[in-house]
């Protein structure tokens, strides 16, 4: 018999709640193993004794080898952001994964889904999720279902949504919507629920409905965030607002497309509270309130700005950036890669090197010009240049930047300094490719008010083009410089005295 722990199988490892989910599993030291569509995103974001193996729930082929020897599995995998037939895929999803499950004997299967009672009606995206859990149950293993209303936390859908509007309109226009019933739950009091179904002895399949103490509605958070960000702010109730209608309105001033946003508004016409006891009777989980919950979104935001976020899921559902960038949460992201037949750490030197006497690899005349109007407006321009032509230490200027992160050969992250409307990143980010290396390069920006968004929509042409060709230049000068390297002379040591 075999002295090692019960291994646990991860899906949606690389979403909201599977990204924070996976570092407390592995500080709980479970043998873990992360299932991913995608292996290459996620092996640098596991720790050494984590496991990444390659399988879609989609395609039933590829799980097997990530079953094989798992005793309790995590289904994270939600596909409402899908631009195809979402209902039907996570029906297949769950069907696949309730038939690897079984025939690999898995004991146990811990799910997150949606908060809603059919006495009161539920919505596609909450009847869908109840029907998911109920076939993961025909695996013949215990299944865990959590039930959750609101989630909120820094970089959540909802308290997105939340900040976006209280943030960007003085006077809302409220529709009915914005007051059914909820019960808020706090995402670090989801994620230690969903630990703490690793502790549960065998037995039945189990529905825990759970969320936080206040029953509020969407009015109340958004009143409760406008009063901890001392903003003042006018709701307007309107009686009809049909949901078409409210999404439409939530693409145009929230992170939401309209398409997911109507999803979610559709969710929201129905009452989301917890009607038993039982979770709080079993787990000594005790939620924070409203107040809390968004008083720890708000301090760990800029914190978590680069962690996972709920548009993370996006990434592989083939979503294309619009014009003007893709919106995630307030932020708007320009994101694009490229593939390099070098090996990482090769693709990641003209990245080290980049900004000082090196410059910026595209539009180095755009600029100078750009740090010359920041010095007439007060900013530090490019005149502190960079402390040594390769070297880089997490802290330190660069230009007009800070290095905020740093991680040879893999990662480098700069937090603008100069003078903006808002807040603004650029982050380089290098994994491998089976084709040699993929390169990364992410500008993001968060806008302050409608100064913000004129200023990144005015010049989103200019910097689009400067982007693109910094990636472009970036890929040439890293596999130039590898050619290089390749066809270099071979110095022979000099010939010694016998």
């Amino acid at each position: 018999m075999s002295n090692q722990p019960p291994l646990v199988l991860l899906t949606g490892a690389t979403g909201y709640i599977g990204g924070r989910l996976l570092p407390l599993l592995e500080r709980r030291g479970v043998r873990l193993r992360c299932l991913a569509r995608r292996p290459e995103t996620l092996r640098n974001r596991v720790g050494p004794n984590t496991e990444v193996v390659l399988g879609d729930a989609l395609a039933p082929e590829t799980l097997a080898p990530a079953f094989a020897g798992v005793d309790t599995a995590y289904f994270l995998i939600h596909s409402m952001a899908s631009p195809g037939h979402w209902q039907r895929e996570e029906q297949q999803a769950a069907m696949h994964f309730a038939t690897a499950a079984k025939e690999a004997g898995v004991g146990r299967i811990i799910y997150l889904g949606g908060l809603g009672n059919p006495k009161y009606g539920l919505s596609d995206h909450l009847r869908t999720r109840h029907e998911t859990g109920q076939l993961l149950r025909t695996s013949g293993a215990q299944v865990i279902e959590f039930r959750a209303s609101i989630i909120i936390g820094s970089g959540s859908l909802s308290f997105e949504l939340v900040r976006a509007l209280v943030e960007r309109l003085p006077i809302m226009i409220c529709p009915r919507w914005v007051a059914t019933p909820a019960q808020p739950i706090a995402v670090e009091d989801v994620l230690e629920y969903l630990l703490l179904a690793l502790d549960l002895p065998p037995g039945e399949s189990r529905i825990f409905e759970i969320g936080g103490p206040d029953r509020v509605c969407y009015g109340d958070i958004m009143r409760e965030y406008a009063r901890q960000r001392g903003l003042r702010r006018w709701m307007i109730p309107v009686p009809v607002l049909t949901p078409y209608l409210s999404s439409l309105w939530l693409g145009l001033v929230t992170p939401v497309y309209a398409r997911i946003g109507r999803k979610l508004v559709e969710g929201l016409r129905y009452p989301t509270v917890v009607e038993s006891p039982d979770a709080l009777q079993i787990f000594p989980v005790r939620p924070r309130g409203l107040e809390e919950a968004i008083r720890r979104a708000l301090m760990y935001e800029d914190q978590e700005c680069a962690a996972t976020r709920w548009s993370d899921a996006l990434s592989s559902t083939g979503f294309k950036p619009r014009w003007g960038g893709v919106r995630f949460g307030t932020r708007i992201v320009d994101s694009r890669t490229a593939t390099v037949p070098v090996p990482p750490e090769v693709a990641f030197g003209p990245i080290q090197r980049i900004g000082g006497q090196t410059g910026w690899y595209s539009g180095n005349m755009l600029w100078q010009i750009r740090g010359a109007v920041d010095r007439l407006l007060g900013g530090v321009g490019l005149r502190r240049g960079r402390r040594d032509p390769v070297d880089l230490r997490v802290g330190e200027a660069l230009d007009f930047w800070r290095v905020e992160a740093f991680e040879p050969g893999r990662l480098l992250r700069l937090q603008a300094e100069m003078k903006l409307p808002g807040r603004a990143w650029l982050e380089f980010e290098v994994t491998p490719a089976p084709q040699g290396s993929t390169i990364r390069q992410t500008a993001i920006f968060d806008p302050l008010g409608l100064l913000g968004l004129a200023y990144w929509y005015a010049l989103y042409p200019m910097h689009r083009w400067v982007f693109s060709g910094m990636l472009t230049a970036l890929a040439r000068a890293a596999t130039a410089g590898h050619a290089q390297t390749l066809i270099a002379p071979r110095r022979e040591p000099p010939a010694r005295n016998l």
